[in-house]
């Protein structure tokens, strides 16, 4: 979906297609028949941006046959899709049963990931529709924190260093300039937007920035005025935006709150759950490992890093962090200039969601992406963007 800014700039807003399982090139194209392609129709949209998600498997075959590529190319054409962003957080195995802490590897002190996302920024120059020259790829920020030292560091900045190089090349190539998002998220070396303005300020020109998520902005109680503040402060740019909330716990004491939130404690993905303390943020890895015991204090709301649908709040007494989206959200382009001009709805739990909220069929799964994106739309232009044809 596109919007006119009132300063006369494109605003793309798409859906990430993580939510997706699919490793392969052929498990992409059925997603493009089976979802995007309905999600669209749902919308009564000629034209709908997806954010692809490309497992390593999927890239490998679109980077070494070029007739496969424009397979793809084609089929994104034919369904009324197209691509102005990728996902290039997840590597392989995010439909796993359990994916947990793996959603970190390879970090950026494993060359793979440099050649990985090198792939990727290939691939999208490929993908960008005829009248785009811009694309965006979110990516992790930097690595876990456990055991990431002052010689990771430099491993990592000077893999990111290659990158930015590499990114100059490709442009001058193909006339495409493809911009690194790096995405904090909790319990990561670049947790909250301030600890990437260290990392992001020490590498060459402007082709890396910072991915906000909403939902992890949330989760790590940043204020987004202030942060987005600091970061244009520092000159750190936003190449993406990622459109989610975090679950959220008033009183967290109460056996009914835990009750509740007991029931999104779930075995495939991380929930980081963080709350504020007089002596600052604390936190836990998990949101079972929150609620056993005195793990986390309890005096205080909860926020855990669930991505719960943009529409749908949980049902008392859980509620959702969508106001720190609407906040973010004004501020990255309700000003006399968007701050960033790529934006995507990132719901990938809804199959981690409690077995009663969770979609029982594909046409379920459609008509709740199309109404996360519905809501996206009217939030847009309510700050006075126009959508586009």
């Amino acid at each position: 979906m596109r919007f006119r800014h009132p300063d006369g700039s494109t605003v793309h807003l798409a859906y990430c297609t993580n939510v997706h399982p699919a490793e392969t090139l052929d498990g992409v194209l059925a997603q493009l028949r089976d979802h995007c392609e309905p999600v669209r129709k749902s919308l009564g949209r000629d034209r709908l941006g997806i954010g692809l998600w490309l497992a390593k498997d999927a890239a490998r075959t679109l980077n070494s046959d070029p007739a496969a590529l424009r397979e793809l190319r084609t089929e994104l054409d034919r369904r009324g899709l197209e691509v102005v962003t990728l996902n290039g957080f997840p590597y392989e195995g995010f439909g796993a049963q359990e994916v947990k802490y793996r959603v970190y590897k390879p970090d950026w002190t494993d060359p793979e990931r440099l050649a990985h996302t090198t792939d990727l920024a290939r691939l999208l120059t490929a993908l960008l529709p005829d009248d785009v020259t811009e694309g965006t790829i979110s990516t992790l920020p930097l690595a876990w924190r456990t055991g990431f030292d002052e010689r990771a560091a430099a491993t990592a900045g000077a893999a990111l260093t290659t990158l930015a190089g590499r990114l100059d090349a490709l442009e001058e190539l193909t006339g495409k300039s493809i911009r690194i998002a790096l995405e904090p998220e909790p319990g990561c070396t670049v947790e909250t937007t301030a600890d990437a303005i260290g990392p992001l300020t020490a590498l060459p020109g402007g082709r890396i920035g910072v991915c906000v998520d909403t939902c992890h902005l949330a989760t790590s109680f940043e204020d987004p005025a202030t942060a987005l503040a600091a970061l244009d402060a520092a000159g750190v740019g936003i190449p993406k935006a990622q459109l989610s909330a975090a679950l959220h716990a008033e009183e967290p004491h109460r056996p009914e709150v835990r009750d509740a939130l007991a029931a999104f404690a779930e075995p495939r993905f991380l929930h980081q759950t963080r709350t504020r303390t007089a002596a600052g943020l604390r936190g836990t890895d998990d949101l079972a490992e929150a609620l056993a015991g005195d793990a986390l204090p309890d005096g205080a709301p909860w926020r855990a890093h669930f991505h719960v649908p943009l529409h749908a709040a949980p049902a008392a007494p859980l509620t959702s962090t969508l106001h720190v989206l609407q906040e973010a959200l004004t501020v990255l382009v309700g000003g006399r200039e968007p701050r960033t001009r790529h934006l995507e709805v990132e719901t990938y739990t809804w199959q981690a969601l409690p077995p009663e909220l969770r979609p029982r069929t594909r046409t379920q799964l459609v008509d709740g992406i199309a109404a996360e994106l519905a809501l996206a739309r009217d939030l847009l232009t309510d700050l006075g963007l126009k959508e586009l044809p």
